[in-house]
């Protein structure tokens, strides 16, 4: 009896041991216990061997999901995260956006929505790796792809090459980016597992000394973790650089795309660091969509060869501000402010079919229950909302604007403001006087539209596509202004060292180039439109008014406030500023039809709604429950 109770005590002893040691285990890789303030003694971190990844030693797949935080408000940021992790999801993806972070040469920024600390602490309390992609390119449909546009002053500069006015300027802000950075890698005890190196170099390869002179800058500044690549396919073999993983990007599987991975890297583990699951949208173009059958067989047929994934997006956002980028192929198309992407959550976060049928998938490949999705925020429709008055642009300049005096016209980029660090968003207005009427040619020196006034007549328009004009006889001595709009910078091809606004170059009348320049600054700062409350001249808005001006009024809110979205139907083209925020541009010609306008940006009582509206003004807009993001046309 003693024997057999003694053997029998031993086992239990033994599968108590083994318990316990499978609770450390289980512990130690469960997710939801992911803490950078309690986790120390790591030190293998996200390896490779076999065509596997191992952390710390244990087969590991990376699934995982693209959010960027400078495109989502920092109240909703914990809420997408708790959403990747019930979708099945275990790491996160982000950019990190230098134009946001460095605005000005030498003054950095991580605070408020660009707490890049507070986010990685974030994702790392909500039981989410990070694979970090700091550029400094990082495309994404980003103005510059998120350079600052103040690297442009310099007229040889050479962006996304070892030129030294580029290098210099990358070596001062990976200085400050990566004290940001360093803490939170794994073996530091915190979220971060792999650090990507540029950005789909191998579509730009300008400089074969670039990428090792950028991984370099990473290794010597204290990344320890894994680096890897990223390219489309025909990008590829021209991205690489030793020591770093290479990854792909696509939408579409094609027969053999992930088997190529190993012509450029043999025995490595096969990422898709973006699988496309949907696309972007141009002004004047459709809202994209990608089918949420397609998108999620394809999911699955990665997964069935063993491949590790990265949802680009999981949750887009918004564009706010002035910074969505623009493609230039066969001509300039500028993208619009909603980055919903046609993601896994909408452009507010709420949840889509390709979310559900995503958790399904992702469920049978985990083998385990996944936490409830949390519930979804409710939308408000605050009716319509009465824009009573007005103040035209030519009122607002002599008291806002000091003018720039200059004999020639100057590009936004070198203008003397804002520390010497010239103008990088908005507007610019070009002021000259002109005896008599003829030809206005602009030589494409136009970036990248001109509204054409004589004294405060509206003639006509200049853009790539127009490039001259009739200006209209008169009498004696007259002001010709041109009112030029920088729509976004291009953010992915060859041509991001042209990528200077407002005039470039020489306006010609009758051939005869345009001298003498009054220059206004029209960014609209926080500090301008927080000076425009307070000038007087503001007006009742009559039946009927062609712009450019400002219009303002006020939203009442009584309880708690909600996302809504702003449809501004009978309004032409401009931007809209609700207490302060710039939500961003809208244009008649779509696809587009509403702003998002995230519910903590508002407050209980009134808020201040401010629109500049560049031709044709509305009386009002309508807060709505529900997006329109235009007619709908799907992914080829």
């Amino acid at each position: 009896m003693w024997p057999c109770g003694g053997r029998r005590q031993r086992r239990l002893g033994g599968v108590a041991l083994l318990l316990v040691v499978l609770w450390l285990l289980l512990r130690r890789f469960n997710w939801s216990e992911l803490n950078p303030l309690g986790l120390w003694g790591r030190t293998h971190g996200l390896q490779t061997e076999n065509s596997e990844f191992l952390l710390e030693g244990m087969p590991f797949r990376i699934l995982g999901g693209s959010m960027h935080y400078f495109r989502v408000p920092r109240e909703y940021w914990e809420d997408r995260m708790l959403k990747m992790r019930a979708c099945g999801l275990n790491t996160l993806t982000t950019y990190v956006p230098w134009n946001l972070h460095e605005k000005e040469r030498g003054k950095f920024d991580f605070s408020k929505n660009l707490d890049l600390r507070a986010f990685l602490s974030l994702a790392a309390k909500n039981g989410l790796w990070v694979i970090l992609r700091p550029g400094p390119y990082i495309c994404s449909e980003w103005d510059l792809g998120g350079l600052p546009s103040w690297l442009l002053q310099d007229p040889e500069m050479k962006l996304r090459t070892t030129y030294k006015g580029f290098t210099e300027a990358v070596d001062a802000y990976f200085d400050r980016l990566m004290r940001v950075v360093v803490p939170f890698q794994y073996k530091k005890g915190g979220p971060i597992i792999a650090v990507q190196v540029e950005n789909e170099y191998g579509s730009y390869n300008k400089d074969p000394n670039y990428m090792n002179y950028i991984k370099m800058a990473l290794l010597n500044r204290g990344i320890v973790e894994m680096l890897m690549t990223s390219d489309n396919k025909n990008g590829l073999s021209f991205g690489l650089v030793e020591g770093a993983l290479a990854t792909v990007n696509f939408q579409k599987l094609e027969p053999g795309l992930l088997k190529y991975l190993d012509t450029v890297q043999k025995d490595q583990p096969k990422m898709v660091m973006e699988y496309w699951t949907g696309w972007f949208d141009n002004w004047g173009g459709p809202h994209y969509v990608f089918d949420a059958d397609e998108m999620v067989n394809t999911v699955e047929s990665i997964l069935k060869t063993g491949a590790s994934i990265n949802l680009y997006m999981f949750h887009g956002g918004t564009n706010f501000g002035f910074m969505s980028g623009a493609l230039e192929a066969d001509e300039y198309k500028s993208d619009v402010t909603s980055y919903d992407y046609d993601a896994v959550l909408t452009e507010a976060g709420d949840y889509t079919s390709k979310f559900f049928k995503l958790r399904q998938l992702f469920s049978m490949v985990i083998g385990q229950p996944l936490p409830l999705p949390p519930m979804i925020e409710s939308k408000a429709s605050y009716g319509a909302i009465l824009l009573h008055q007005y103040i035209s642009l030519w009122d607002v300049l002599p008291a806002l604007v000091q003018p720039i005096k200059s004999e020639i016209p100057v590009n936004m980029e070198n203008l003397h403001l804002n520390d010497s660090i010239g103008q990088p968003y908005g507007y610019v207005l070009y002021e000259t006087v002109i005896f008599g009427g003829g030809h206005l040619h602009s030589r494409d020196h136009v970036r990248d539209r001109a509204q054409v006034f004589v004294n405060t007549v509206y003639v006509g328009e200049l853009d790539y596509n127009s490039v001259e004009l009739s200006i209209p006889e008169g009498q004696g001595f007259r002001q010709l202004r041109l009112l030029v709009e920088n729509r976004g910078r291009v953010n992915y091809g060859l041509g991001l060292n042209e990528q200077r606004k407002g005039l470039i170059g020489d306006i010609f009348l009758n051939k005869t180039p345009l001298r003498n320049f009054k220059i206004y600054s029209l960014e609209m700062k926080p500090a301008f439109m927080k000076s425009l409350q307070h000038v007087s001249g503001w007006s009742s808005v009559p039946d009927y008014f062609v712009g450019p001006a400002f219009f303002r009024g006020r939203l009442w809110i009584e309880q708690q406030p909600q996302d809504t979205f702003l449809k501004l139907q009978g309004w032409e083209k401009g931007v809209v500023f609700v207490n302060g925020q710039n939500l961003g541009r809208y244009w008649k010609i779509g696809p587009q039809e509403t702003l998002y306008l995230p519910g903590p940006w508002l407050r209980r009582g009134g808020n201040e709604i401010v629109i500049f509206e560049e031709r044709t003004a509305g009386r009002i807009i309508q807060s709505v429950d529900i997006p329109y993001l235009g007619r709908t046309q799907y992914v080829d």
